[in-house]
C-alpha cells in the first residue's frame, strides 16, 4: 500500500519565541489495488445478505408448500372428497413444485447457489403449468366451497392446525405465483454482486433469464383476465341478446360519457361510449322506471375501428372542453366534452387503436403479397396475354380475405331498445331520425 507525506505548518510556538514549528504529517491514501479490493468486499457483504435472507425465506417457502401438499393434497386423494380432475384443477402442479423446491432447498442451505438454480430451472415447466391454471383453480375452488359441504368442512378442519398459522388455503396456493416475482429479485441481486469470473455466475445468468420468462408470463396472464374480467363487466351492463363484446382477441380500452352532436344542429346528446381494441360501442341508458335494468344500457351502435379516421377538430389548446371527428366508411361521429383532459386521453387511445389495427392489416396483406408472388410470375411467363386475368384472382382473394377478417370482428351493428321509451328527466327526448342519420347499418 501506497503512502504519501505531507508538510504541514502549524501556528507559532509561544514557548520558542515565536519560532514556527515544523511538524510532519502522515496522510494514508488509498491505492487503486485497495479500492479494487474494497469494492470486492462490498460484493461479497451484499451476496452473503441476499443468500442469508434467500435461503431463510426458501426454508419457510418449503414448508408452507409441504403443508398443501401433505394435509390437502395426499389426504383428499386418500379419502376421495375430491373428484380426481376438480382435485387437478385446484392444485395443478403444486406436488411437483414442492419437490422440486425441496430439492432445491437442499443445495442452498449448502451453499451451491449457481449448481441448485442450474438444476432447478429446467423444471420451470411445472411452475409455467401452475401460472397458468391459477385464475381457473381460483373459481374451481370458489365453486366447490360454496357446493360441496364436505369439502368445506374439511377445509376449515385442516385451516385450523397450528401448524397453518391461520393462513387460508387460498392465500396459499398463490403463494408459488409470488415465490417467482421473489426469485427474480433474489437472482438479480445475487447475479450484480458476483464476479463475472465466479464460475456460478454464468449459472446464476442462465437462471435469472428463465426466471424472468415465468416472471413476464405471470403477468401477461394477469393482464388478459383483468381484460377478460372488464368484457365480462361491461357484457353484463349491456342488455339484449344482440349486444356481444365477447371476443377471441378484443381488448377494452376504456369507457365514459360523450355528447354525440347531431349534422343537422339539433341539441346534443350525452351517450356512454365503450372503446375496444377494434371497436367504438355507443349505448343510451334504460329508463330508470325498468325494474331490472335501471343501471344497465342499451346497444346502438358498433362502429368497426379498421377504417376510421380520427382528429380534433377543436380542443388543441388548453381552453375547456373540445370536439372530435370520426369518420367512417358510412358514417361520422362528432363527439364533444367539456372536460379537455379527458377528451385528449379519448383522442389518444382511438388514435393508438386505429394504428394497431391499421398496422396489423398492413403485416396480413404483406404476407399475402409474398406467398401470391411466384403465382403471378408464373402466369405471366406461361400466358402473357392474359396477364391481366391471372392478376385480378389475386386481387379478389385478398380483398375477400380482408373483407371476411373485417366482418369477423364486426358485432352487430345496430340493435332495436328492448326498454321502455320513458326516459329520465333530465334527458331530452329520444329522437325518431337518430339511427337513420349515423347511417351506420352496415361499416
Amino acid at each position: 500500500m501506497d503512502t504519501c507525506y505531507c508538510w504541514e505548518t502549524t501556528s507559532p510556538c509561544l514557548d520558542l519565541g515565536n519560532v514556527p514549528h515544523v511538524t510532519i504529517t502522515m496522510s494514508r491514501f488509498s491505492s487503486p489495488r485497495s479500492s479494487i479490493e474494497e469494492q470486492r468486499d462490498l460484493w461479497e457483504r451484499k451476496r452473503s445478505i441476499t443468500a442469508k435472507e434467500l435461503v431463510q425465506t426458501e426454508q419457510c417457502y418449503c414448508q408452507q408448500l409441504h403443508l398443501v401438499t401433505t394435509y390437502f393434497v395426499e389426504i383428499l386423494k386418500a379419502k376421495g372428497t375430491l373428484k380426481q380432475d376438480i382435485q387437478k384443477s385446484i392444485f395443478s402442479s403444486i406436488k411437483d413444485i414442492d419437490s422440486i423446491n425441496q430439492s432445491l432447498l437442499v443445495h442452498l442451505e449448502n451453499g451451491y447457489f449457481g449448481k441448485g438454480f442450474d438444476q432447478f430451472c429446467p423444471n420451470l415447466q411445472y411452475y409455467t403449468t401452475y401460472v397458468d391454471n391459477i385464475y381457473n383453480a381460483s373459481k374451481v375452488l370458489r365453486i366447490q366451497l360454496k357446493k360441496n359441504k364436505a369439502f368445506r368442512r374439511f377445509k376449515e378442519l385442516q385451516e385450523t392446525r397450528p401448524e397453518f398459522n391461520n393462513h387460508k388455503l387460498e392465500d396459499l396456493l398463490q403463494l408459488p405465483i409470488q415465490r417467482i416475482d421473489q426469485y427474480k429479485h433474489f437472482l438479480q441481486n445475487l447475479t450484480a454482486n458476483t464476479r463475472p469470473d465466479n464460475p456460478e455466475f454464468q449459472q446464476l445468468s442462465r437462471a435469472m433469464t428463465a426466471v424472468c420468462t415465468v416472471s413476464q408470463r405471470i403477468k401477461d396472464n394477469t393482464k388478459c383476465h383483468e381484460n377478460y374480467l372488464n368484457l365480462c363487466r361491461v357484457q353484463k351492463l349491456l342488455t339484449g341478446q344482440k349486444t356481444k363484446v365477447l371476443a377471441t382477441g378484443r381488448w377494452y380500452i376504456r369507457e365514459g360519457w360523450l355528447k354525440v352532436v347531431p349534422p343537422k344542429g339539433a341539441e346534443a346528446k350525452q351517450k356512454m361510449f365503450f372503446l375496444f381494441s377494434d371497436m367504438l360501442l355507443q349505448a343510451k341508458r334504460c329508463s330508470v322506471l325498468h325494474p331490472t335494468n335501471g343501471e344497465k344500457f342499451t346497444g346502438q351502435h358498433a362502429y368497426p375501428l379498421q377504417d376510421c379516421t380520427a382528429e380534433k377538430v377543436f380542443g388543441h389548446t388548453k381552453s375547456q372542453g373540445g370536439l372530435l371527428s370520426l369518420t367512417f366508411p358510412k358514417a361520422k361521429l362528432l363527439l364533444m366534452s367539456s372536460n379537455q383532459e379527458d377528451l385528449n386521453d379519448w383522442y389518444q387511445n382511438l388514435c393508438s387503436a386505429i394504428r394497431k389495427l391499421q398496422s396489423a392489416q398492413t403485416v396480413v396483406h404483406q404476407r399475402d403479397e409474398r406467398c401470391q408472388g411466384p403465382l403471378r410470375s408464373a402466369a405471366d411467363s406461361h400466358n402473357t396475354p392474359n396477364s391481366s386475368s391471372s392478376i385480378n384472382p389475386g386481387r379478389k382473394r385478398n380483398m375477400g380475405s380482408c373483407e371476411t377478417g373485417v366482418q369477423a370482428q364486426k358485432p352487430s351493428l345496430e340493435w332495436e331498445s328492448s326498454t321502455p321509451k320513458r326516459m329520465k328527466q333530465s334527458e331530452p327526448p329520444q329522437l325518431s331520425g337518430e339511427t337513420s342519420a349515423s347511417g351506420c347499418v352496415i361499416l
